[in-house]
């Protein structure tokens, strides 16, 4: 395997797409979260419902650390859209695809005091974030070569 295959090269969709989605998820919940504890708990995510408030006491030390988690998360994403390393987006998609999937099961086996809008709706989210971090981790189609031995476009 050439040093382009695994430290360098070009990166598939899925993974352009998963990295992009898990900055605005990381920029999102971790600056909100982060930045203002008080008000994630209260409404996040607004629009959808307030899922925070419904699932227990406010405590602005979980509240940060959660809101630190997703900016480090972000930042682990936004390097590999920089960097471009396919043994990076494999450690990276490890990374978001077990926290999503944790997250996901916590979530999912604790919706008996939200309403079924909020529930359907929060399982949706959490399923659509892990599968992100599987997106990251799924290598891109090898590169046709030509006829003339070149690659194709």
């Amino acid at each position: 395997m050439s040093a382009r295959a695994t430290t360098g090269g070009r990166i598939g969709r899925v993974q352009l797409i998963a990295l992009i989605g898990t900055v605005i998820i990381a920029a999102v919940v971790g600056v909100w979260a982060y930045a203002l504890p008080r008000e994630f708990y209260d409404h996040f995510p607004s629009f959808l419902g307030e899922w925070i408030s419904q699932d227990g006491p406010f405590n602005e030390h979980l509240i940060r650390d959660h809101g630190a988690q997703y900016l480090a998360l972000g930042a682990g994403s936004v390097a590999a859209l920089i960097v471009r390393s396919r043994v990076l987006y494999r450690v990276l998609g490890i990374v978001w695809g077990l926290f999503g999937v944790l997250h996901f099961a916590y979530h999912v086996t604790h919706l008996d005091h939200m309403t079924v809008a909020d529930a359907t709706a929060q399982v949706i989210v959490l399923a659509v974030a892990a599968i992100l971090g599987v997106g990251i981790a799924v290598p891109p189609r090898p590169e046709r070569e030509s006829s003339a031995g070149s690659p194709s476009r």
